[in-house]
C-alpha cells in the first residue's frame, strides 16, 4: 500500500530553493557560497536562510574560513543530507507508481 500521509515527505526538503540547494551539492561536492546563490538563482539573504536550515537539520557542512583577506564559505552534502535525497527521492517515485485496480490485484 502506498503511503500518501503528508508527513512521510521531508518537510525539510519540501522547499524549492532546499531541494536545488540539495541537488546541486550532490553533484557538485563542496561549493562557494556565491557558486550555490548562483546555481540556484537566488539572492543572498534567500540563499543564506535556506543553507541554515539545512545546516540545522545536518543536510550540510559548513567551513568558513579565510583565503588571503577574504572571508570564504564552503558547503558541502553530509552523507545525512544525501539520504534524505536519495530517500525523498524514493519516496516521490513510490507516489507516482500507478495503483492496482482491484481486477489486478486478483492476479
Amino acid at each position: 500500500m502506498i503511503d500518501f500521509d503528508h508527513n512521510a515527505i521531508d518537510e525539510v526538503l519540501q522547499s524549492r530553493a532546499r531541494i536545488a540547494i540539495v541537488a546541486f551539492l550532490a553533484s557538485a561536492g563542496e561549493v562557494d557560497f556565491s557558486d550555490i546563490r548562483d546555481a540556484i538563482r537566488t539572492t543572498d539573504g534567500n540563499a543564506s536562510v535556506h543553507l541554515r536550515k539545512l545546516e540545522d537539520a545536518g543536510y550540510v557542512t559548513v567551513d568558513r574560513r579565510f583565503v588571503g583577506r577574504r572571508p570564504q564559505t564552503l558547503y558541502a552534502l553530509t552523507d545525512r543530507g544525501r539520504k534524505a535525497l536519495l530517500d525523498h527521492i524514493a519516496h516521490l517515485e513510490r507516489l507516482l507508481r500507478p495503483a492496482k485496480s482491484a481486477k489486478d490485484k486478483g492476479k
